[in-house]
């Protein structure tokens, strides 16, 4: 197990309250998160951290394939993080359309299993600390939500978050899975190769985190990885693959990705006997890996920046 810590945690009593904490630093705008409470995050104990990344992913909306959800949890367990904070559902999901779920604990007591957004921290093996956030996107009270993702930002002196997301694309399953990264910062844009969006339309709680990092004066950068739209009901590992990789190459940490890589070998091979087994649908695939293979920019350049924009305009939540 890697160390979890540097230094003693410091328990915070109470856990059922809120728990007030001052900002570590000026870093952050005065004003954002004026109220000065971190009111609906539930605090197990307070990390010790060295200027963490802050990487995060939201099942729902952003998450096609659960490639974002799935990858975020990849960090989660292969850095054996520590749970430490909960972001409170009750004020912030509609329990009639993201119900609770029931289950047997010992397969004899019942608990319900609420549809929590949790932060685990960790060191990881490149000596960098890292605070991973996986949750369901929100209906409600959106502005709320992010400003309490930032303000446990802010407490523990987070240097950069990185939201992860998925789309729906026309992108072949047989092709390298493209990821593409967008920031608002032109710093942060050059020094790691980054995109800015130059996207208008409808937007899910990545958008409005990432504005609300922006406001903050948080650095903030945006992944997503495109999934192939004629598989939208299937998890796609391979699309978690690309995200974890690209993620390990922008924050300059390790993670093992063996169990990944099988699981992508197995969905690719999957699809292909599918997709084989229907004439008009290989020949889709076919155009296609051609349009992968001979037209430039596409799928890892301006036309899957359209591709974004496109699903984000048109994706609906069912």
């Amino acid at each position: 197990m890697w160390s979890v810590y540097r230094g003693a945690a410091r328990g915070i009593p109470g856990t059922a309250a809120p728990v007030a904490l001052r900002p570590p630093s000026d870093r952050f705008r005065d004003g954002f998160c004026s109220v000065g409470w971190v009111e609906h995050v539930r605090w197990k104990h307070r990390p010790v951290l060295q200027r963490p990344v802050l990487i995060a992913a939201f099942e729902g909306w952003n998450d096609a394939g659960d490639a974002a959800s799935t990858a975020a949890r990849h960090f989660r367990d292969r850095w054996d993080a520590d749970h430490f904070a909960t972001i409170d559902p009750e004020v912030f999901h509609d329990f009639t359309s993201t119900r609770p779920h029931v289950r047997l604990r010992d397969g004899v007591t019942r608990e319900i299993v609420w549809p929590e957004a949790r932060f685990y921290a960790t060191s990881t093996t490149g000596n960098t600390d890292a605070i991973v956030l996986v949750g369901t996107e929100p209906e409600l009270r959106w502005r709320t939500y992010c400003e309490q993702i930032v303000a446990v930002a802010r407490q523990l002196d987070v240097s950069m978050l990185v939201t992860l997301g998925a789309l729906l694309a026309e992108v072949p399953h047989s092709r390298p899975t493209s990821v593409i990264g967008t920031a608002a910062d032109p710093d942060l844009i050059e020094r790691l190769g980054l995109r800015r969006s130059g996207y208008e339309g409808p937007t899910g709680i990545v958008g409005v985190l990432q504005d609300a990092c922006g406001k903050a004066g948080l650095a903030a950068a945006s992944l997503w990885a495109a999934v192939p739209a004629y598989v939208p009901g299937a998890p796609s590992p391979k699309g978690a693959l690309a995200l974890v990789t690209r993620a390990t190459e922008l924050l300059g940490v390790g993670v093992p990705t063996t169990d990944l890589e099988i699981a992508s070998a197995s969905y690719e091979r999957q699809v292909s006997e599918v997709v084989a087994g229907d004439e008009d649908m290989t020949e889709y695939v076919r155009n296609l890996e051609h349009r992968f293979d001979h037209e430039d920019g596409f799928p890892t350049g301006d036309s899957l920046v359209e591709e974004v924009e496109r699903f984000l305009r048109n994706h609906r939540p069912e």
